[in-house]
């Protein structure tokens, strides 16, 4: 519990209903936050802290990320317990620990059920009534989402995203983009993206005149390091979710090694690539290169301009 302080650790115990909080040593971190196995009185947990000061910000929306991914059940991913500020700065989020091994023979499955997360909030569409509200939950019906957003900022790395509740997808989505774009403008002046910006901006709805979006829940950063699997099925983990285009989640998906054959064919076999897919795919996978950029610096920006570039054509 070294760097840990009492209070915190107090208030993870009775968050849990239990008095063993003992570390096992186990665990691991990615390049934001850093995990770590602990045993409780009834098994164990898994425990991620961050010393920033946008830790709770950061936490609070995989905490909803998750919960609402949980709640379709038709995904596996950790239980989130709770999310508790650390009085020595930053927070820690609390989840179910399970055991996980890399993907491989659960690729189809995870294709098929990514699929069906895509598809959970549009069929709830059918149970909607006249006395539902955006994001309410209520009876055993799902209840439609009609909007897009989220009902708070998830961090997508370590940059909050806004979510704020939009009638309009392109909207939300160009919005998104103008927040990575400010981000670049304010760090690196970069010209070049600056005017091409200005040109794409113009031209994206030409990429999306002939199909219609739903609001979908989405993973949010759904690339080959958020996923792996138990003996039984697939995980997802590490979520920046929120209400978008099914399409968005497939962006990342073909980033940074991707995923097998198998995941596409399964996943397509539910939802067909529509009209001016390979446009969009391009236009998603902007986002998350200009997010890197914004991450980890000028190594993705010939990436960034050339999609952007190939857009503007």
């Amino acid at each position: 519990m070294e760097g840990w302080h009492s209070t915190m650790y107090s208030a993870i115990k009775e968050a849990l209903g239990t008095s063993r909080l003992e570390s096992t040593g186990q665990g691991g971190g990615g390049c934001i936050s850093e995990g770590e196995i602990y045993k409780t009185d009834t098994g164990k947990v898994f425990i991620k802290r961050n010393s920033k000061n946008k830790a709770r910000e950061m936490f609070e929306g995989e905490y909803e990320s998750l919960k609402a991914i949980l709640a379709t059940g038709v995904i596996k991913v950790p239980k989130p317990y709770v999310v508790v500020d650390n009085p020595a700065g930053g927070a820690v989020l609390v989840m179910e620990c399970l055991e996980m091994h890399g993907l491989n023979r659960h690729a189809g499955t995870l294709g098929k059920q990514l699929a069906k997360l895509h598809l959970h909030n549009i069929e709830a569409e059918k149970f909607q009534s006249d006395e539902s509200r955006v994001g309410q939950q209520g009876g055993d019906s799902p209840v439609y989402v009609s909007q897009f957003g989220f009902p708070v900022a998830t961090c997508c790395g370590f940059i909050p995203q806004d979510n704020t509740w939009c009638d309009d997808w392109l909207v939300l989505y160009t919005r998104k983009l103008q927040q990575q774009l400010t981000l670049i403008e304010k760090e690196y002046g970069d010209r070049e993206a600056r005017e091409l910006w200005s040109h794409l901006q113009l031209k994206i709805p030409q990429y999306f005149k002939d199909i219609e979006v739903k609001p979908s829940l989405l993973h949010g950063d759904l690339w080959s390091g958020n996923v792996a699997e138990t003996t039984d099925c697939p995980v997802i983990f590490d979520p920046a979710s929120f209400y978008g285009h099914h399409e968005f989640d497939l962006a990342i998906a073909a980033m940074f090694g991707g995923f097998s054959r198998r995941f596409w064919d399964e996943y397509h076999s539910i939802i067909p690539k529509a009209p001016g897919w390979n446009n969009r795919h391009k236009l998603y996978k902007l986002f998350h290169n200009i997010n890197h950029w914004n991450h980890f610096g000028g190594g993705y920006r010939s990436g960034s301009l050339h999609l952007m570039r190939d857009l503007c054509l």
